[in-house]
């Protein structure tokens, strides 16, 4: 499976543009997907020139390679004028509805290739309510 992750908020705490704490668990977590699992990993990020080697480096010193960085292959360079669209899998951002799960039920979603809705309640935690502008988006 192409699975493609951020960096900021994902893989490190967000403090863009310095490069945050390592979030537990995550570049363990990846190492075991791509080595133990055969993933390919695919960095995702807004990150850009120096910001950008500073993140691939981060990884790189921890032991984490990554298939290709903000590209489908290694070979493409990324064209910044255009909209980067990045073909995977699975997506693993800290931007999706609801947040980013523990990286424990990430690796365990991804190798029993379950989904969230069908993970079982012991590694899915309730999803707090949250209040927008609109009132509350779960329709409560």
């Amino acid at each position: 499976m192409v699975i493609a992750v951020d960096f900021d908020g994902t893989i490190v705490t967000h403090e863009y543009p310095k490069i945050g704490k390592e979030i537990p668990f995550a570049i363990a977590t990846l190492k075991k997907l791509q080595q133990e699992e055969h993933h390919q990993l695919i960095l995702w990020t807004v990150r850009e020139g120096e910001l950008l080697d500073e993140a691939v480096a981060f990884c790189a010193e921890r032991g984490l390679e990554f298939y290709a960085i903000n590209s489908n292959f290694p070979e493409e360079l990324p064209d910044y004028k255009a909209a980067r669209k990045i073909t995977a899998d699975l997506y693993i951002d800290d931007r999706n509805l609801g947040g980013i799960p523990d990286w424990g039920v990430i690796f365990q979603m991804i190798k029993n290739k379950r989904c969230w809705e069908s993970a079982p309640d012991e590694i899915q935690p309730e999803i707090p309510q949250k209040k927008g502008l609109f009132g509350n988006l779960f329709g409560h």
